[in-house]
């Protein structure tokens, strides 16, 4: 009974935390992620040889403000029980290579777990949130990925488990990001604002591949994710957003966890479908390829600074899907200023005419319309019929002609 008695009393102090949005992650967070390209094997040298390379590259310009130390980098605990990172790995620490991101106009981001053991079997936080919370922000932490393998399947405890890692996150003083990533099993965007969050991950974990064939039976593909991430517009804004996983943009069928599944790379075009999508739904942009090597299709995506304005928009709107069928995914996002943006895919295996009608979409037709991916505008009498090739996502943003109506 007293058990009972203390779940409950755990859902109520979850139900009534819910306050004003955080102002933490006002805008989807953008930067580059450690896992898909190097899992376990992560290391100190080349996470500073890629953080050099976003700048070098204008990725950081562009705004991926952020590297992201996915699991691996965890060397256990020492004498006082303080989480330690691995010293062959990172001889310097994480406190240095901090300041090395610091110094450079770039912020870190660290992973861990809310169980014993990570998913790759390294030392996690459960029953040292405080501490370990108090040494992230020692350290210098911006943002924590907080995993949850190896924990119970029931809601109410992951519940319990993240809060309690936002609370020892907040005591620090340091703002501090909290990702939770329980790939939404347990249907986060109900509840991971509420107990701290300001990023949740909305499925398990995304292949390089377009979709899952009906034979596999694991592993996501880009659109496996945009049909359950599509759904979820109502819960997203400033401080709290879906995430749909990473960018596999560039990849081309790396082996490694994104080649795992039937992970065999996909088109440029698919690629770039990806980006745009993901920008529309207010996805957090987090780059997984080698940025140091990559070849000018993928820079020409990644740094595609009109798409990425839609998904940094400062209203912070996730885009309706308006239609969907068998072969279109239309999705509208209302911008700053009265301006729209407007993204359309093909989902079928062959290219398909489409035609654009404002009106069904809600909208009126007093716009000038610019392609994002041209770089230019096109007339609306244009869009009346036009080609739309295999898994190609056409990208508009529509400004008022005349801005006082």
């Amino acid at each position: 009974m007293k058990k009972g008695i203390i779940i409950l009393f755990s859902c109520l102090l979850i139900d009534i935390s819910y306050a004003q949005p955080s102002t933490l992650a006002p805008k989807p967070l953008m930067g580059w992620m450690s896992w898909n390209f190097f899992a376990e094997k992560v290391n100190e040298q080349e996470l500073k040889e890629m953080a050099t390379a976003m700048i070098r590259t204008g990725m950081v310009e562009a705004g991926y403000n952020y590297i992201f130390i996915d699991d691996g980098w965890q060397g256990g605990r020492d004498m006082k029980n303080n989480i330690i990172a691995n010293p062959i790995k990172f001889p310097s620490g994480i406190k240095a290579l901090a300041s090395f991101m610091h110094e450079r106009g770039l912020k870190l981001g660290i992973y861990s777990d809310a169980a014993q053991l990570t998913c790759a079997g390294f030392t996690a936080s459960l029953h040292f949130e405080e501490q370990d919370a108090k040494t992230f922000a020692e350290w210098g932490i911006d943002y924590l990925k907080y995993d949850y393998c190896n924990a119970p399947a029931d809601s109410n405890t992951a519940k319990i488990r993240y809060q309690k890692m936002a609370e020892a996150l907040k005591k620090t003083g340091r703002p501090i990001v909290l990702g939770i990533c329980e790939w939404g099993e347990r249907k986060p965007w109900h509840w991971a604002a509420a107990v701290g969050g300001q990023i949740w991950r909305t499925t398990h974990d995304i292949r390089d591949k377009w979709v899952k064939k009906p034979d596999e039976k694991w592993g996501l593909g880009i659109l496996d994710i945009l049909e359950t991430n599509a759904t979820l517009s109502n819960f997203a804004g400033p401080g709290r957003w879906n995430d749909a996983d990473m960018l596999v943009v560039g990849l081309y069928g790396k082996k490694g966890p994104s080649g795992d599944g039937g992970g065999i790379g996909c088109s440029d075009l698919e690629y770039q479908s990806q980006f745009s999508l993901w920008s529309i739904m207010c996805s957090p942009l987090y780059a997984s390829n080698d940025i140091r090597t990559m070849n000018k299709a993928s820079q020409s995506i990644l740094l595609n600074k009109e798409v990425i304005a839609i998904n940094q928009d400062p209203l912070g709107i996730q885009a309706e899907r308006k239609m969907n069928d068998s072969i279109w995914s239309v999705f509208v996002k209302p911008l700053v200023n009265g301006e729209y943006a407007i993204a359309i895919l093909n989902k079928s295996n062959q290219s398909v005419p489409f035609s654009l009608n404002l009106k069904e979409m809600g909208l009126d037709e007093q716009f000038q319309i610019r392609d994002l991916w041209e770089h230019q505008l096109v007339k609306q009498s244009d869009l009346n019929q036009f080609l739309i090739l295999s898994h190609q996502t056409k990208l508009y943003r529509l400004t008022r002609k005349n801005k006082n109506k």
